[in-house]
């Protein structure tokens, strides 16, 4: 595993040994980790939604709705046999 050194603000450093007491991270590092794997499970996740609303954007325009024959579909399909 590679190392990396970084500099925090005092405030900064309390507050991710705060973290660490509260927490179930052993260690800084386990909580930086943590923290990388948040952002990028982040950055997945918008970007995902970005490309679904790309492909909305390019659909075409919109087609109406029918909302009474919707709620008739859903019905039938939640019908207890």
């Amino acid at each position: 595993m590679a190392s990396m050194n970084i500099s925090l603000p005092e405030q900064m450093k309390s507050w991710v040994e705060t973290r660490l007491t509260t927490s179930r991270f052993s260690n800084t590092s386990d909580y930086v980790r943590h923290l990388i794997r948040c952002g990028q499970e982040r950055e997945q996740a918008i970007d995902l939604l970005q490309k679904a609303i790309d492909g909305v954007l390019t659909s075409g325009p919109p087609e109406p709705f029918a909302f009474v024959a919707f709620k008739l579909r859903m019905r039938e399909r939640h019908v207890p046999k």
